[in-house]
């Protein structure tokens, strides 16, 4: 699939209305546009950001993208200001504002600084477009303009596939920005509007292909083309059935990612596509039939919901005065373990519900129990996080309305733990000699410090395989342990930790290298740092290391 749309993850209520999904979940469709091989991925929605830093689960995702060379194309938004709007605010994305059919900028499409560098103005004042139960719509704004520049992308993909070119979103998008008719050539009242140009199809055609331009035949995707504007228009115009008047509408349109601080929604997302024929792609596991299950291995802590009102009424009518609190339920589970069933037990991070854990086989009775167990010690313990490996497949929604994917757990890899107590696993107990003690503290603060960024920086929802690897190797202490014992002896911190494909593996195996390199912050510029790498083969759905910790120096 050349190009893939993100929009399942915004709600539609029972008035018909959207509500605002979270940046979890554009994260976890990013993911899942990534699995299916999306090379392009159009998302028209955002909201409204104070700066261009956005959660780390959805910067993860982006970043990943990166790496693949798949390239986010993402709406500019139209709130008519100089502002930012996450996910077009962050760095590796293509943003996309609105223009009239003329080349003036919309006033409601956004404009800022950080736009101008990849940031283009295409098409987006009444866009014909098909509407979900049948029939077309007339709409306006960046969100319709986005998938525009999307389909673009796709097909000077396919130009670059015909000329026996590898394709690269990058390359194509380098073009599209390197061809933009800006200001000097076009002015207007106000440049900044403008971002870096306006589309210029031609222009990025004739810099992709070097001045080589194709000969025109029937089968040519660009015969068509004259100047941007009439190809776009003639792109548009042909989803209009034939003799039918485009239509308004004022039904309140989809977002992808939360709105801004009034819950406004944004636009419905429209995409143009470019699916090889041999290959139909069909959405992981949704109502339309199908789907796919996926690996993860995920780091969080554990919660529960109802799952509706009358599933909670009925924990009331058993004694249970308040059934929000955790403390009152387990205590009512150990009474009466058969109604574990009862409730849906989740996954959290930052108190988000991320997965639904539903144990299944013949030993759900017992990760049932090992999950009252760990909730249990969460709040008795203070035990900060859990394990949960497992196979994910279908939804489960909850009493907010929230839709999340259900994790079918392997009790063979689930643990829980403090990060005090397992330290305290690795290290042994803290020695009583002054020196030594001071060496075990600096050891425990590194120690600390990996496990804290992993938990935090590099939070992640542990389906992609580098993320797998990256949170397993979280909770094999002991390997960090040994990478540890050797930086703190060269006085070392930790600077980078990264995860990439490892050249080296079994057969049939999908093995990562989670490398972390050290540095001496007293002689930063004179001692060499270090590298120590851990490969970790995350073929089964529960991972394991492979070989020893390897180590060496880089200058």
């Amino acid at each position: 699939m050349l190009v893939g749309s993100l929009y399942r993850y915004s709600r539609m209520d029972q008035t018909g209305q959207w509500s605002p999904a979270r940046k979890i979940d554009l994260a976890r469709a990013i993911q899942q546009a990534l699995d299916h091989g999306a090379q392009v991925i159009n998302i028209s929605g955002g909201q409204l950001a104070a700066s261009s830093e956005a959660h780390p689960v959805l910067t993860a995702a982006v970043r990943q993208c990166v790496t693949n060379d798949v390239l986010i194309v993402a709406a500019a938004g139209n709130n008519g200001c100089e502002c930012l709007h996450i996910p077009a605010a962050l760095s590796p994305v293509a943003v996309v504002g609105a223009m009239d059919s003329q080349g003036e900028p919309l006033e409601s499409s956004n404009w800022g600084q950080q736009y101008v560098e990849r940031g283009i103005l295409a098409v987006g004042e009444n866009i014909i477009g098909a509407v979900p139960g049948g029939g077309t719509a007339s709409r306006t704004g960046t969100s319709l303009a986005t998938p525009i520049v999307s389909g673009v992308v796709a097909l000077l993909l396919s130009i670059q596939l015909r000329r026996g070119v590898t394709p690269s979103p990058r390359t194509v998008w380098n073009a599209i920005l390197g061809s933009a008719i800006g200001c000097a050539e076009q002015p207007v009242s106000d440049c900044r509007r403008l971002l870096a140009g306006r589309l210029n199809i031609v222009g990025a055609l004739t810099q992709l292909t070097e001045g080589e331009i194709m000969e025109t035949s029937d089968s040519n995707p660009l015969t068509a083309v004259e100047n941007n504007q009439a190809q776009v228009t003639a792109s548009v115009e042909t989803l209009s059935p034939a003799g039918e008047e485009p239509r308004e509408v004022t039904q309140s349109c989809s977002t992808i990612v939360e709105g801004p601080p009034d819950n406004r929604p944004l636009r419905r997302v429209f995409v143009a596509s470019a699916v090889p024929e041999t290959r139909g792609i069909m959405p992981s596991d949704c109502a339309c039939g199908g789907g796919n299950a996926s690996l993860a291995y995920v780091l969080g802590q554990l919660d529960y919901d109802y799952g509706s009102e009358a599933r909670r009424d009925s924990f009331v009518q058993r004694q249970l005065k308040d059934p929000h609190q955790p403390q009152q339920l387990m205590a009512h589970l150990n009474e009466n373990p058969y109604e574990a069933t009862a409730v849906i037990w989740t996954l959290t991070q930052d108190a988000t519900p991320i997965y639904a854990i539903r144990p299944a086989g013949p030993f759900a009775a017992e990760t049932y129990r090992r999950l009252q167990e760990y909730m249990n010690a969460q709040y008795s313990e203070g035990a900060e996080r859990v394990s949960v490996p497992g196979v994910v497949s279908g939804t489960e929604t909850l009493m907010s309305g929230q839709t999340v994917p259900v994790i079918y757990p392997e009790l063979r890899g689930m643990y829980n733990w403090t990060t005090k107590s397992l330290l305290a696993a690795v290290l042994g107990k803290p020695p009583t000699a002054k020196e030594e003690r001071s060496a075990y503290e600096r050891k425990e603060a590194g120690v600390r410090n990996f496990f804290e960024r992993v938990y935090d920086e590099m939070r992640n929802l542990g389906l992609a395989p580098q993320d797998r690897a990256l949170n397993y190797a979280a909770t094999n202490a002991y390997q960090v342990q040994q990478i540890y014992q050797t930086a703190i002896e060269e006085q070392m911190q930790l600077d980078t930790i990264e995860v990439e494909k490892s050249p080296i593996c079994r057969p049939g195996a999908d093995c990562w290298d989670v490398k972390l390199t050290f540095f001496n912050p007293a002689r930063r510029y004179e001692q060499a740092r270090k590298v120590s790498r851990m490969t970790v083969d995350v073929t089964d759905v529960v991972p394991v290391t492979v070989g020893t910790v390897r180590q060496w120096y880089v200058y």
